[in-house]
């Protein structure tokens, strides 16, 4: 194999094949068996640029942890076009789409070039050939670059090809798909500037999903549908119909859900649509007012079948931004302009499904449950030669199940300052770094009821989880605090990063926790005696006494202890206070 990937690449690279074959990738050579390394994003990249330099241009948007060159291709029909600032003055749509965020789910950067090579040389049907002419597209062939040279055979064990591939997580071990809001990664960050730069109508984030054996070949999962502006929701829902019937009249059986069954391994339980938090890029673009697609091929169809419908989504995509983008444009301007102005209404955090259900025809194969000797649990083994409908639930209805009011924005102390700007950067956030002092504000505050630790870190934090609600409090706001309006475009996107209940707010990554340390304390001994001393007033004693009833409380030492602690003016007040007050007003 190795002899093999170096003839190879050789052949590639010489004058005679590149000629013939330039643009072209290892995996369209090999008929989908294989795919290239990032050398070859390399050189594709440069090629493409080369031999279309008025189409074309190749540019770089960051170095990855390993030292390697994180490379785009923007293409459109001119030279302006190439520009990000000729398309925002001239409100041309935005496309962008990428390939291996998880870098041994590589189907879209094959795809991706194999679909630009087509419209470059004319070979692409006439409706995507005029499309281009309206659009600018930017295309990041892989996302991962360091995780998509950790390459092998068998990096994905329940995927069919190509026969090597990358790792799913980068060199430093992130999970790039969980990274979106909390923005830790260098290639994260890096490729939040660029979608900044850009601003993107929409995004499409390709991928391979895992899972059961089914006859489905593709799954589109699109946001926003069930959270945010109405004409976003309406404008998404139109986009993911016209996507799936566009498919299926190109011969694929496109589902437009995620398909994970409710009970894992359990296709008699059925599946429900969600809400996607924005860690994932599809939640993530939604928050931004924009139009999040997540791909999902599926793992168990061969690389060529996956490879073609990737293609086939792309090219559906580029024609109707080319033939609706102007006006998609207008509605993302007109809800832009509304999120400035959302002070006091109801944003969902969290999301849930009713009862509600209707029964779906889904096309799957005859599959057998069974005692398993290697588990000593169940287990579900499919017959692929065997295809059979089944008749499963899907849960239809999504509903908030924790909101949040929008407020007029949230001040973070100078303390915490360090902890938030660079989140507020990176993402495009607008804030005001007070130069003047305020004075004494009364303002939103949130003081834990509980608060608990995660057991385990997840992609390097150990997560948060608080009850409680917010409270007035007056407050000194000073020099150097940092307020964040939520009077501009991307007040969903505060909203998310500081509600201390939302999934991926800073606070429940972990980004607060030493808020939530104790680190005073008084010895057992001197609590004992203080805690006599204490029970001589009586309305302190009919409260203890109250507290007694609970069970928990009673029989523990440490909360018996901890009361009269609480009492005593050594007890840190700022334990368990969410250092970010919500403002009730705008700064004048």
């Amino acid at each position: 194999m190795r002899i093999f990937f170096f003839l190879t690449t050789f052949l590639i690279t010489s004058p005679v094949f590149a000629n013939a074959k330039a643009l072209k990738t290892l995996g369209e050579i090999s008929n989908w068996k294989q795919t290239g390394r990032y050398l070859e994003v390399e050189r594709l990249c440069k090629t493409f640029a080369r031999r279309y330099p008025e189409q074309v241009d190749c540019i770089s948007f960051g170095t990855t942890p390993e030292g390697r060159t994180m490379r785009a291709l923007v293409v459109a029909d001119s030279k302006r076009g190439l520009s990000a600032f000729w398309a925002k003055r001239k409100q041309r749509p935005v496309i962008y789409f990428q390939g291996g965020i998880h870098a041994g789910e590589i189907d879209g950067k094959d795809a991706g070039f194999w679909l630009l090579r087509q419209i470059l040389e004319k070979e692409a049907p006439p409706k995507l050939l005029k499309a281009i002419k309206n659009v600018t597209l930017v295309f990041v062939p892989v996302f991962n670059v360091d995780g998509h040279e950790r390459f092998g055979k068998n990096n994905r064990p329940n995927q069919v090809g190509p026969e090597e591939m990358g790792w799913r997580t980068t060199a430093q071990n992130y999970n790039l798909n969980r990274d979106y809001l909390k923005a830790d990664s260098i290639e994260m960050q890096q490729l939040l500037k660029l979608l900044q730069r850009w601003d993107p109508i929409v995004g499409l984030d390709l991928h391979v999903t895992d899972g059961a054996q089914f006859q489905h070949d593709v799954s589109l999962i699109m946001e926003p549908l069930f959270h945010g502006v109405k004409e976003l929701r309406e404008l998404t829902k139109g986009i993911h119909e016209n996507l799936l019937e566009s498919l299926k009249v190109q011969g694929h059986l496109p589902v437009g859900f995620y398909p994970s069954f409710i009970t894992n391994d359990d296709p008699s339980s059925g599946f429900s649509l969600s809400v996607a938090p924005p860690r994932y890029s599809q939640g993530y673009l939604s928050l931004k007012n924009r139009i999040g697609i997540l791909v999902e091929t599926h793992s168990w169809k061969n690389y060529a079948t996956r490879v073609q419908a990737t293609r086939n989504v792309l090219e559906n995509i580029i024609i109707l931004a080319g033939e609706n983008g102007k006006q998609w444009k207008r509605v993302i301007a007109a809800v832009d302009a509304k999120a400035t102005n959302q002070i006091g209404e109801s944003v969902g955090l969290t999301f849930e499904n009713t009862e509600r259900k209707k029964e779906i025809e889904f096309l799957g194969y005859r599959y057998k449950k069974e005692n398993s000797a290697v588990s000593g649990g169940i287990k579900t083994g499919y017959f692929p030669s065997e295809p059979e409908i089944w008749k499963i639930p899907l849960y239809d209805e999504v509903v908030p199940k924790i909101e949040a009011e929008i407020p007029e924005g949230y001040w973070v102390p100078k303390a915490f300052s360090s902890v938030v700007l660079a989140k507020l950067d990176v993402h495009g956030i607008s804030y005001r770094v007070i130069t003047d002092g305020f004075g004494e504000k009364e303002v939103g505050v949130f003081r834990a009821d509980t608060f608990s630790f995660a057991n385990r870190s997840f992609e390097g934090h150990q997560g948060l989880t608080i009850t409680g609600d917010w409270k007035k409090e007056k407050r000194v706001l000073s020099e150097g605090d940092v307020f964040i309006t939520c009077r501009q475009p991307k007040s969903l996107l505060v909203v998310h990063l500081f509600e201390p209940k939302a999934p991926d707010s800073l606070l429940a990554w972990g980004f607060f926790n030493t808020r939530f340390e104790p680190k005073e304390y008084m010895e057992n001994y001197v609590a004992e005696v203080l805690g006599e001393e204490m029970l001589l007033k009586p309305e302190i004693q009919k409260v203890f006494e109250e507290k007694l009833g609970d069970p928990e409380f009673r029989n523990s030492d440490e909360k018996r202890l901890e009361f009269f602690h609480r009492l005593h003016s050594s007890w840190d007040e700022n334990l368990g206070l969410y250092p970010v007050y919500r403002a009730t007003e705008a700064l004048k």
